[in-house]
Parts: structure tokens; sequence; C-alpha cells
């Protein structure tokens, strides 16, 4: 509880330190905005209070119930515990009916009124943050789902603030999860500032962000990949870019062709990446794929490789800096990498971009021996490797850190979203 206390007052200061950001007017300095500024009450007395956080992603929907003590007014909250829990498929799986995503979200939150006490209920803000699922449906089928979740909260117990239903910028998710990251690991207070970058791969999306270090990154990328925020009285230039349709589950689609046509009955999706006799279905997003091997075709690396390449090839911007930076990797990068034997499920472990190249060789050259554990396993290991290598860039020797907590606390965006929530309605210091 000592290390779980330390990490939650240095997570908090950081954070408190960004909710508070003044005003700016250049126009890459857009970031405040997500940030309203921090509403300190002027007597805080020592309280117990919870945030509820859903993360709707594409593959499920997860609840976080954070349980947070202010001692004192002079200190910052500390983070007490979590309860998490999730359910499976994500709302983008009720496009068509947005009545029974609800319903998914429903159960989760009933969860929450076991979890927090009733005298707490009113109090205790509940907010879902939709990502890139959501934002692949057509916007009248997204806002459908949404407004069905929303009616949910407005019947449940507790604080439904503005906009407590909405879907997320996947930029926001990037610069959230850089953010909780390098505060977790001490890179942004203390003397030694060297940052490390951020990997995020989802089912529908990836996110890269890193602090550049040469000008010649800052003059020669797009506009649209860099935000600027204050932190210490100290201005951070990212570099962060949210790319939709290039998560681990979209790209299985597109190496398989089926995001060109629509999926109709009887049609077979067909790919070198997995198992020759295969004969499958899979739902994903709504909608119904059948798929196999090719029967007739080749199968193994080589072949799986040369079609996951023309899913990034010339797709991903390349700033030539990555190459010299660590990155933390995370979600589909730690589930795969787990999934093959790179690193063990509890510890993570640190793996070089051409580790995952050399599993990928071995998984599709015996399809046979791994397609028990998940016939799509093949696939995915090699899209990871064409990812790192001809999407962003990375060099066969970028050293990637594999993790699911740091210090204990999860490195996804949940936390970081919940002080900022909690801050932005002066409920806590």
């Amino acid at each position: 509880m000592m290390a779980l206390t330390w990490i939650s007052v240095v997570t908090f200061l950081v954070l408190s330190s960004i909710y508070c950001i003044v005003s700016h007017h250049e126009p890459e300095m857009w970031f405040q905005n997500l940030f309203p500024p921090k509403v300190c009450p002027a007597n805080a007395s020592m309280d117990t209070y919870y945030g509820i956080m859903f993360d709707a992603g594409s593959t499920g929907t997860r609840i976080h119930i954070y349980t947070f003590v202010q001692r004192s007014p002079e200190k910052p909250p500390e983070l007490e515990g979590e309860i998490f829990e999730s359910v499976k498929p994500g709302l983008s799986a009720y496009a068509d009916q947005p009545w029974k995503g609800a319903e998914s979200v429903r159960g989760l939150l009933e969860m929450a009124q076991e979890a927090v006490p009733p005298s707490h209920w009113k109090k205790t803000p509940v907010v879902l943050k939709a990502t890139a699922g959501l934002r692949l449906l057509p916007e009248h089928k997204a806002q459908a789902l949404l407004s069905e979740v929303r009616g949910v909260f407005e019947e449940s117990p507790f604080l439904v603030p503005t906009d407590s239903v909405s879907i997320m910028d996947g930029t926001y998710e990037g610069i959230l999860a850089w953010i909780t990251v390098n505060f977790l690991t001490g890179q942004l207070y203390g003397q030694k500032q060297q940052t490390v970058g951020t990997l995020d791969l989802g089912g529908a999306s990836t996110q890269i962000t890193f602090l550049p270090q040469l000008e010649d990154t800052l003059e020669q990328t797009p506009v649209d990949f860099l935000s600027s925020f204050e932190m210490f009285n100290s201005t951070y230039k990212l570099y962060t870019h949210s790319y939709l349709g290039f998560g681990l589950k979209a790209a299985r689609l597109a190496t398989l062709g089926a995001l060109e046509m629509e999926a109709a009955d009887g049609q077979t999706f067909r790919s070198s990446c997995l198992p020759k006799q295969l004969e499958a279905e899979w739902h994903f997003g709504g909608v119904r794929y059948q798929y196999g091997g090719n029967r007739e075709g080749e199968t193994g690396f080589e072949s799986c490789y040369s079609e996951v390449l023309k899913v990034v090839q010339g797709k991903l911007h390349q700033p030539d800096e990555i190459r010299r930076n660590s990155f933390y990797a995370f979600s589909y990068f730690y589930d795969r990498a787990v999934d093959t034997d790179l690193i063990d499920y509890e510890k993570g472990g640190i793996l070089e971009v051409q580790d995952f190249q050399r599993k990928a060789k071995e998984v599709c050259d015996n399809l046979e021996r791994y397609s028990s554990a998940s016939p799509f396993l093949c696939m995915d290991i090699t899209y990871i490797t064409a990812l790192l290598k001809e999407g962003f860039g990375f060099g066969d020797s970028t050293m990637l850190q594999l993790a699911k907590k740091v210090n204990n606390i999860e490195t996804g965006w949940a936390l970081g979203a919940t002080f900022h929530l909690l801050q932005s309605l002066g409920l806590s210091q």
C-alpha cells in the first residue's frame, strides 16, 4: 500500500499541474481545451470519494471503479483501490440493436452500485468514453448507441456530468497514455527528464506518441501530428497520432480483403496467413465474416508478410527519430507477445523489434502447431512485425518495454481521465 500511495501522489501531482493549464493562443495548443481550469474547493475536508470510468473499446466494454481518500486539504488524494470488470463484445457489435448495447452497460453499472456506498451515489460521477470501435461506425448508429447508454446513466443514482457519454478523440487517448507512463516511471519530474515513447494497439486503431528531441523532427512532421501542453512550467510538444483502421482486428479484415467489398452470404475470405484446411467464421463490429486458408496456394511467413505489407506500406508517417528512442508498448502488442511466449504474462519484458519478426517466422512456418491457440496468431504477429518495421519505420534493434501495468497502475488512459473528471467537477483538491 505504501508503494501504491506514493505512485498515486506522484500521479495526482503531475496530473494536477496539467489540469491547471494556462491559456494559449497557438493553434497547436488545442490540448489545453481538454482540461478545463481546475476547481479547487477552499475548505476541502477529509473524505472518501469515487469515480466510475467506462472504457468502451472495439472488443469489449470495461468499467473502472476508483476509490480515493483525501486525508488532508494540504495533501493530494490517495488512490485506495480499483475495481475492474469487462464484458464482450464491444458496443459497436450492437450497431443495429443499440438497446442491447445499453443493457451490457447496465449490468456493469449495477456492479458499481454494489461497490459504491449509497451515501456517495449522488456525488460519484459516471462517464463513458468510446474509442475506435464507435469511430468506425456511421455517425447515426454511433449516436444511437450513445443515446441509449446516456439513458441508462440518467436512470442510475449516480452523478451524470455534461457529455457523460461520448466518443474520445484518438489523439487524446494517445496523449493520456504517454503522460501516464512517463509519470509513473518518474521521467517528468526530478533531475532526469529522458522520456519514453508509447505504442498502443487496439482492435480498431493504433497510437504512437513520443517527445521529439530533434528540430528536424518538428520541422518535417505534419502539423496535425504535433500537440503542445504545459506541465511543471515547461511546454512539451508531443508527436502523437492515432491511425484509425490500423488496429489488430481491423488489420485482419484488411489483410483478408474484407474491407474492399461487402461480406455476402457464402463468401469466404482467404489468406496464406491461415492454416490451409481452416474454414471458420468471425464476428466483428456486428458483421459476420467467413474465412479460411489458401488450400492451393503457399503458406508461411514470407507469403503472409507480403499480404500484411500491403496494409501498412506507405500508409503511415515515419519520423527518423523514433529509431533512437525507447518505447513502452501495450494492449495487443503485449497480448500477442504473451501468446507467443516472448514475454511472461505477469512480468512483461523488454524486446527488440526483430524479436517479433523472429517469432512470426516460427509461428507462420508451423501453422498447424500454433493454430490451436488462435487461427489468427500467424497473421497477428506478422502484422505487428510489419506495423513496427514498415509502418512506423522502427529499426530491428529498437527496444520495446512490454508492460500491462507500471508500478501496479494500468498503463491505459482511464485513470488519468478519471483524475481529470474529478478535478473538473471540483470533487478533489
